[in-house]
């Protein structure tokens, strides 16, 4: 897949594809995550990374728009084309459900597009099968094309690899590496491999989980004191 031609007002061109500032999520009285910031640029591979509960998918979901934030600020590039890979999708074996409807499923796309998105991820040659009969590491990069598909200025993954094995890992993450040079795209990972994220990463967002919602009674109760999440 080739980048398409660039404009003067491209989304990123002047700044970054999308600006997180402060941003705190709260629900039934918990913060989920709180006092997050971070920035991707195009170009740029920024990992995403936490303990489980620290809320990262809640982060990646508020970047997407797909989840209301209760305090801070998310701002987007104008124009902003967005590939989004869950965590997981279950489908449902009884589903007639080929490869090519999967990709299919959020509009029309000409025949020639659908090959070149299932070309970056190496599924070129695997046909139209059910989507039932692929293995995991298939059916992670069935997704990824899907995302592709759009041709996004960022790409938002949500541990695209989780359940596929150590060497469909390290091609699932090649496959990454390719598109974002073909497409000079930003990409939003979330990752629990330090060091694959230390090798590839530009950079790196740790969250820790929030665990109090008031300020360290040890600290005192002055402004800013309570616990912190963002980039490290």
């Amino acid at each position: 897949m080739q980048p398409e031609p660039t404009t003067d007002d491209a989304p990123g061109d002047l700044g970054p594809l999308v600006q997180v500032r402060d941003v705190g999520v709260r629900r039934q009285g918990r913060w989920i995550i709180r006092h997050v910031d971070l920035e991707v640029f195009r170009g740029k591979l920024v990992y995403l990374i936490g303990a489980n509960g620290a809320g990262k998918s809640t982060l990646a979901k508020s970047v997407l728009g797909l989840i209301d934030i209760d305090e801070g600020s998310i701002d987007r590039a104008p124009s902003l084309k967005v590939g989004y890979v869950p965590q997981r999708l279950q489908v449902s074996p009884n589903l007639p459900l080929n490869l090519r409807r999967l990709m299919t499923l959020t509009g029309r796309f000409p025949a020639t597009d659908i090959d070149a998105a299932l070309a970056a991820v190496g599924l070129e040659r695997l046909g139209d099968p059910p989507v039932s009969t692929m293995s995991g590491g298939e059916f992670q990069r069935a997704l990824l094309a899907r995302a592709l598909i759009h041709r996004p200025d960022l790409l938002v993954l949500d541990e695209p690899a989780q359940g596929v094995d150590a060497a469909g890992t390290e091609v699932f993450h090649e496959r990454i590496e390719e598109i974002r040079r073909d497409l000079d795209c930003g990409v939003l990972l979330i990752s629990h491999d330090i060091q694959l994220v230390m090798d590839t990463g530009d950079d790196v967002v740790v969250l820790l989980p929030h665990e109090h919602d008031d300020p360290n009674p040890y600290f005192g109760s002055a402004e800013g004191q309570s616990d912190r999440q963002g980039a490290e």
